[in-house]
């Protein structure tokens, strides 16, 4: 049995699915997110669920958490130590992330050679800055550190190393660039490694407070698995070196959903409505597409592989509000609290939906009082109020799809399967989900003039496609015969190779290290489940002769579903 669970921004969704007999849904619920306490909105919903279920049947829990997000947006990261060297080019000032930002001079060349050794005093004085202001995570690195990791493993040995003092510390943990991936985009790393480390001891405190309480709860024999933001998953010890994966792993989570829910062919539209925010995503014939340079965290762009899910501040719980110069009704991207209808004190979207009739939720008398005296205050009917906030939430999520379209339009389309050279996104069909769904879908209907569909389940989805989710995994292989080095960043796997080594042999090389890699995390490997999304090999020429040739392999488990439900 299969147990998924998605801490959305309202609401904690849970399901457990058996895949015996066919892929079926056994128990499925919705608690309060508790944003101030997750681990708790997870133990409710766990116990929820345990209590329909028989607990010595489950073999997994997924989960996809809104805790790194959250951390980084509401500034409640810690501070890092960010050591880098980049040698000639951009002054790395300029993409600098932190306070405590330091350059060493020194550098390596784009084929792995030292130009210039690490100056050890720069060094030395970057780490006593950071630790006289208490920093006590760091991260190390340098511009080409997947050709040659050797200044960041030295700036890590810098860090680590005790000094002889008697009040001696350690650093308690270091994010290396090189183990972030392959790709060579320096802004992009230095990025990842930063954020990598400010949501490390939160993620950690976290992930062990669940480890303890599944054990509490007679679970302690179960797998966990945390969403990627690349749709796929990671064994929890895994995610506990690179919590950054986690971010955005709830949007993800929609996407496998719909996957596991419904069959995709054509271009469509999806919409996840929940109860904060609006995910939309785009499938293009029937593949969802891919940030193929990562997401951008903030202002920051980073090498965090990603489905591409754009979110607008659209949900049912988003509060309604009313111009007072021209009486405009506007919905989020605030939220207030839970709907009237539910307890809360300001009317929005449901309770608007509410009194046009479109759903009955919670106390739809309350939702009625609540409008009227918003309508009132500001000289408007109550069923104008409604009426108006419907229009602009639908007509809002409209426009963003239609400027996500436009923008993927403009540039090369990449899906989780392919390049889809020269492809134009023309979408054919609106798929719902979330909480708000089936009332929105006329709604929606309307503003697309497309076939929108809501499929069974699309209350839970999320915690569907986090269930259903499989682990996912992905790594760069780089050969050089001139120096006869094999290199894998972001396992620091490195190893001698012979002048006949070829293209071939890399593919064959990469593919034998993924799958040994999933096996040391508990996940076998089908052949046809690792997919070779890059190969090249440049001929390197001296004096008018071949030297050698300059070889790179990229190999991934692609994002997608161990199962889908049965009859969908």
């Amino acid at each position: 049995m299969l147990l998924g669970i998605d801490v959305g921004g309202t609401h904690t969704d849970a399901v457990a699915i058996s895949l015996e007999k066919g892929t079926r849904i056994l128990a499925a619920c919705k608690v309060r997110t508790r944003h101030d306490d997750l681990l708790t909105s997870v133990t409710e919903a766990l116990e929820t669920i345990l209590a329909q279920v028989d607990a010595g049947a489950v073999t997994r829990l997924n989960l996809s958490t809104t805790l790194s997000t959250n951390a980084i947006v509401q500034g409640r990261t810690e501070d890092v130590g960010v050591i880098v060297s980049a040698g000639p080019g951009i002054d790395p000032h300029n993409f600098m992330p932190c306070r405590d930002f330091h350059v060493i001079d020194g550098s390596i060349d784009h084929r792995g050679n030292e130009v210039r050794a690490l100056a050890p005093r720069q060094l030395s004085d970057a780490v006593d800055a950071c630790r006289a202001n208490g920093v006590r995570v760091y991260a190390a690195v340098s511009k080409f550190s997947t050709r040659n990791p050797r200044h960041e493993n030295a700036i890590r040995r810098a860090v680590l190393q005790c000094r002889e003092e008697e009040d001696c510390e350690y650093a308690d943990f270091v994010t290396s660039g090189h183990q972030l991936g392959g790709a060579l985009n320096f802004p992009r790393r230095v990025a990842t490694a930063y954020f990598n480390c400010a949501v490390w001891r939160l993620y950690n405190q976290f992930a062990t407070a669940v480890e303890r309480a599944l054990a509490d709860m007679g679970l302690g024999h179960v797998k966990v698995n945390m969403l990627k933001a690349d749709g796929g998953t990671m064994p929890l010890p895994r995610s506990r070196r690179m919590p950054v994966q986690s971010i955005f792993s709830g949007p993800a989570a929609s996407v496998m959903g719909i996957i596991a829910l419904t069959d995709i062919f054509h271009d469509s539209v999806i919409l996840d409505i929940g109860g904060t925010t609006t995910d939309i995503a785009i499938f293009a014939d029937g593949a969802p597409l891919i940030e193929r340079e990562g997401i951008a965290i903030g202002s920051h762009p980073t090498l965090v592989p990603a489905l591409k899910v754009l979110s607008i501040g659209i949900g049912g719980d988003s509060a309604i509000s009313v111009s007072r110069s021209s009486s405009t009704v506007r919905v989020g991207p605030n939220r207030l609290g839970p709907s009237v209808c539910l307890g809360g004190q300001h009317p929005t979207l449901t309770d608007a939906l509410n009194r046009i009739g479109a759903c009955d939720v919670g106390d739809t008398q309350a939702s009625l009082a609540a409008l009227e005296a918003l309508a009132v205050a500001h000289g408007l009917t109550a069923d104008t109020l409604a009426r108006e906030a419907v229009d602009y939430a639908s007509q809002t999520i409209h426009n963003a799809t239609r400027d996500l379209v436009d923008e993927i339009n403009s540039k090369p389309v990449y899906t989780i399967h392919e390049l889809l050279d020269e492809k134009r996104v023309v979408p054919k069909k609106v798929y719902l989900m979330g909480g708000p769904a089936k009332a929105m879908r006329m709604e929606l209907f309307k503003r697309f003039q497309l076939a929108t569909e809501v499929p069974d389940n699309y209350d839970v989805a999320n915690a569907i496609g986090a269930a259903l989710t499989r682990t996912t995994w992905e790594l760069e292989l780089f050969a050089d015969t001139q120096r006869h080095v094999l290199f894998i960043p972001s396992l620091s796997y490195r190893e001698n190779i012979h002048t006949s080594y070829t293209q071939r042999d890399g593919e064959k090389d990469a593919v034998n290290q993924l799958s040994m890699q999933l096996d040391s995390m508990g996940v076998f490997l089908q052949p046809e489940d690792a997919q070779i999304t890059h190969s090249s090999s440049f001929n390197m020429v001296e004096d008018m002769a071949q030297v050698g040739r300059n070889i790179r392999v990229k190999c991934q488990v692609r994002p997608g579903v161990v199962a889908t439900l049965e009859g969908r």
